[in-house]
């Protein structure tokens, strides 16, 4: 019997009398905080991280040969099955999300319909405003002119272009209200 990382490589066999043998419960206990630790750094879920600590050591004990008869050390051997498992793990989380949205009901349109009804409304109250009230929210409002820049446009003073803005809105919101 020799000593793999001072672990008895009996320990990690699975013979049918004795089962998993007490080097298991070593090799756990020494490399397992570091291992979710490790663990740890991939994965938020704490519990997800216990879950692939735990598969690794099930690996280890599965292939107990390997384990036996690997260049280098141990951890090293421990750190690499459970960085694989953590990108396998992620790997299918991806390819579930993936799959899951692609089939996904869900993926309909937006509905435009009240944003569509709203502006039909409005353009038919537009359209009961006198031809100056008119001129004057179109380039406020569509344009996005200031009322000074207004005035220099339709040639009236500014006071005239506030005023005709003023009772534009007005009546836009008279007219609003009272249709329904």
């Amino acid at each position: 019997m020799t000593l793999i990382a001072g672990i008895d490589e009996s320990a990690l066999s699975s013979d049918a009398d004795n089962g998993p043998a007490g080097g298991v419960d070593e090799l756990v206990e020494e490399h397992r905080a570091a291992l979710l630790a490790y663990a740890r750094r991939f994965l938020t879920d704490h519990h997800l991280a216990e879950d692939i600590v735990q598969e690794t050591f099930i690996r280890a004990w599965r292939h107990a040969d390997r384990l036996r008869h690997q260049e280098g050390s141990v951890r090293g051997w421990l750190l690499k099955v459970t960085r694989n498992l953590i990108v396998d793990r992620m790997r299918s989380a991806y390819a579930r999300h993936e799959t899951a949205t692609a089939h996904s009901p869900d993926t309909t349109l937006p509905d435009h319909t009240d944003a569509v009804l709203t502006s039909l409304e409005m353009a038919s109250l537009l359209r009961r405003l006198s031809r100056e009230h008119q001129e004057v929210l179109a380039l406020v409002h569509l344009y996005g002119r200031t009322m000074k820049e207004a005035s220099h446009i339709l040639d009236v003073p500014s006071g005239t272009v506030k005023s005709r803005h003023y009772y534009a809105m007005r009546g836009l919101r008279e007219q609003y209200f009272s249709r329904s």
